[in-house]
């Protein structure tokens, strides 16, 4: 997937005019946001298992090098190939030579963010492969040519009369506007590929440790058809999804369908150990697993090391202001929202995706809602800090900054100077109150007015009393 992430600012205001994404992004608030809500209610001790859910993520990241040897062993041993890749070009070309091994030319897959990362379809298809993806959202997609805008409901930027438009396109077949036959439509053309592919691509939510086993969450039962059926099974994710016993994935699992989707549990729930057994139904001939860093290592030990815990649910980006107003695709890359705003800068570069990590308002939704307890603002503030840090920031923003640092070093000066913005912008305000464009920070006042202070600084009224009574007044009027 290319990385776009520099134009940030340039594709937010094109998403901001889209009518039809702006329809689109409604369904967060009705579907995903009230369900998650519902959900936790019914969770009584809901912090108690959102603190452990943490903790368990913490455990094995503090001893991760442990963990997955000890998956790498016990997966060897049912079977399973275990491959290391440093880089997105190494799960390519990992794929790539499994196919070729194996004589693959059509490979079939459920939904995986890191295969996203590593723009494997592309390198597949160079290949020779031919490549099919059967989770609902991203097979529209692939028919659109687009990538996904949410990491859980992929498609939720376009309109229902946008995928009904595709499928008479790409199906040659009459124009249907009903979800159920749509959905019909989409499995019929669907169901041959799952019995002539020769490998199935899948993601993991989650290895676990103590079995040396794969699991896959998903509402859609292509992810069992994609990891039964082919010969070939590949399962590609990040070395930090390791988590050391079933019994971990159990209070994870109370966590990730009620903030993911707002369900009790999910459809289904696959676990994946080795290959296929003497007596099996079903089950590949031959399994293997790509552990990916892609830039994961080197936020261990970081201060950025908490986003590592993230169970990619998305709760985040479903309360997040700001993605609710632009969607996912202005993002630029493969993570949108609060958690792309950190990941991003992590994986690509921070000097890739500057805009990001200020793509926020900092209400704090996002470390409020998510279940393993990231606390994304902070996170997306030290981003912000090694940006500075590092000159990275606009010229005229580190020199306003630094002239301001020097003022607020001296607090006369500071009051003196303080005092007089406040009667300035008074001023500029007018007898509305309210200023249209503010000299030198037009960011602020480009799409909304900006309030006028009264003419006095905080300081100056706290000093005089009259706020310190205009609290009092408040208090007894509550009392």
């Amino acid at each position: 997937m290319q990385i776009t992430s520099m134009h940030f600012k340039a594709t937010a205001r094109t998403k901001l005019a889209n009518t039809n994404l702006q329809t689109a992004l409604k369904r967060l608030q009705g579907n995903f946001v009230r369900g998650r809500a519902e959900r936790v209610a019914e969770l009584g001790n809901y912090e108690e298992i959102r603190s452990a859910a943490a903790a368990i993520r913490d455990r094995a990241l503090a001893d991760l090098g442990a963990y997955l040897e000890e998956f790498e062993r016990n997966a060897v041993a049912s079977g399973a190939v275990v491959h290391w890749a440093q880089t997105r070009e190494d799960v390519n070309r990992i794929v790539c030579e499994i196919a070729r091994g194996h004589g693959v030319r059509k490979a079939v897959k459920s939904k995986s963010m890191v295969t996203e990362e590593c723009a494997l379809n592309e390198a597949l298809e160079a290949a020779g492969v031919e490549v099919v993806e059967t989770d609902l959202g991203e097979y529209i997609l692939q028919l659109a040519g687009e990538p996904p805008s949410h990491i859980v409901a992929p498609v939720v930027h376009k309109t229902r009369d946008e995928v009904s438009d595709l499928f008479e396109a790409r199906h040659r077949t009459p124009r249907k506007t009903d979800i159920a036959a749509l959905t019909r439509e989409a499995r019929e053309m669907l169901r041959r590929h799952f019995v002539t592919a020769g490998m199935g691509i899948s993601g993991a939510n989650f290895l676990i440790a103590e079995t040396g086993s794969t699991l896959i969450v998903t509402n859609e039962g292509n992810g069992r058809l994609v990891t039964t059926l082919p010969r070939v099974h590949v399962a590609i994710t990040g070395i930090e999804k390791v988590v050391p016993t079933l019994e971990d994935v159990s209070t994870l699992m109370r966590l990730l369908p009620a903030h993911g989707t707002g369900q009790t549990i999910s459809n289904y729930i696959s676990v994946t150990t080795g290959v296929k057994g003497r007596g099996d139904h079903d089950g590949p001939e031959h399994f293997h697993v790509i552990l990916l860093d892609g830039g994961r290592a080197e936020m261990l030990g970081s201060e950025l090391q908490p986003m590592l815990r993230c169970i990619r649910c998305g709760a985040c980006m479903n309360h997040c202001p700001v993605y609710q107003s632009v969607g996912g695709h202005a993002y630029g890359w493969v993570y949108p929202g609060p958690m792309g705003s950190v990941l991003t800068p992590s994986y690509v570069g921070l000097e890739n995706a500057l805009d990001l990590p200020n793509a926020a308002t900092f209400c704090n939704q996002c470390g409020v809602v998510c279940p393993v307890k990231i606390p994304l603002p902070d996170l997306m503030r030290k981003l912000r800090e090694r940006q500075f840090e590092r000159g990275l920031k606009p010229w005229p923003e580190r020199l306003a900054l630094a002239l301001w640092s020097r003022v607020a070093l001296r607090p006369a000066i500071y009051a003196m100077m303080t005092a007089l913005g406040a009667r300035m912008l008074s001023i500029v305000g007018g007898r509305a109150k309210l200023i249209h464009r503010l000299p030198l920070a037009g960011g602020w006042t480009d799409g909304r007015d900006f309030p006028a202070p009264q003419g006095r600084t905080f300081r100056e009224l706290y000093g005089r009393g009259e706020r310190r009574q205009e609290i009092g007044e408040k208090r007894q009027t509550r009392l």
